[in-house]
């Protein structure tokens, strides 16, 4: 992949977040707020944006989501990974659920 391309892979993933998560916060602004992992403002804002102002903002060469999973513990879970495993993946992404939840109401 050369760098135009990867360029390209960015703003459509910008596009699709922003789409994704003015949805998102149109249907339910409470349950974005966690899924999405954004502030209460910054959702209204996403929620405020015109379709012109969501392509123009996607085409920007950073992306604009990240990754809320920076704990060792969490990935373990999602990937099922971990050294003291639970042999039941649906345990495994509860406990992971309630870890990120945790950290969300903490970020508040």
């Amino acid at each position: 992949m050369n760098d135009d391309q990867f360029l390209q892979e960015i703003r459509d993933a910008n596009l699709t977040y922003l789409m994704l998560a003015q949805n998102a916060i149109r249907r339910d602004k409470s349950e974005a707020l966690f899924r999405l992992g954004i502030s209460e403002e910054s959702a209204d804002l996403i929620a405020l944006l015109s379709p012109a102002q969501i392509v123009k903002i996607a085409t920007s060469p950073m992306l604009l989501c990240r990754f809320r999973v920076d704990d060792d513990m969490v990935w373990g879970l999602l990937t099922n990974h971990t050294p003291a495993k639970v042999d039941n993946e649906a345990t495994n992404k509860l406990h992971a659920s309630i870890l990120m939840a945790s950290k969300y109401t903490q970020a508040l």
